[in-house]
């Protein structure tokens, strides 16, 4: 049997040994033995997501989820872009309730660590808070803009320093 430590991503972790031990020793691509999800993997490894509930832990299971796939994204080891598992599918995996990753995935979502695309998935967001990122891409199109019209650097630049003025009251 595949260490705890090592093995990614499904089942329930009580103490060390692994309640959905089934599947270890299976390969670690494609569908498992009874009902196992073949999204990225099937038991064992999803993409690069590590996941692990422990039952037995304070923390309740949703925040388990938020936790490490947020320390996972500021990390590196979810890279920006990469498409998480679908809420469904990882609850499944998981052994979880579908609702109980749904409010994970919108922590992480309001945390601004994750995005969801509509169709195209819930895929790992650029870095930074929210806020920030919006900020840069609303002075990105100020940029753009600015161009557009003619305007030298200074010009431009010299337009925000009196917008944030205004609007910060200096």
């Amino acid at each position: 049997m595949a260490d705890p430590g090592v093995t990614l991503g499904v089942g329930r972790v009580v103490g060390a040994q692994v309640a959905h031990d089934h599947c270890h020793g299976e390969a670690p691509y494609g569908p498992g033995p009874r009902g196992c999800l073949p999204f990225s993997a099937g038991c064992g490894t999803i993409g690069p997501v590590s996941l692990k509930i422990h039952i037995d832990d304070s923390a309740p299971p949703y925040e388990q989820v938020r936790a490490q796939i947020s320390e996972q994204a500021r990390s590196g080891a979810l890279p920006v872009g990469y498409r998480l598992p679908t809420v469904r599918g990882l609850a499944e995996s998981l052994g979880l309730a579908v609702n109980t990753v749904a409010k994970a995935y919108r922590a992480l979502e309001g945390d601004g660590v994750i995005e969801t695309r509509g169709r195209n998935g819930t895929v790992v967001a650029a870095a930074g808070p929210a806020a920030v990122r919006e900020a840069a891409s609303a002075a990105q199109a100020y940029a753009e803009r600015a161009h557009r019209l003619g305007l030298g650097e200074e010009d431009a630049l010299a337009a925000v320093r009196d917008a944030l003025r205004a609007a910060y009251g200096d």
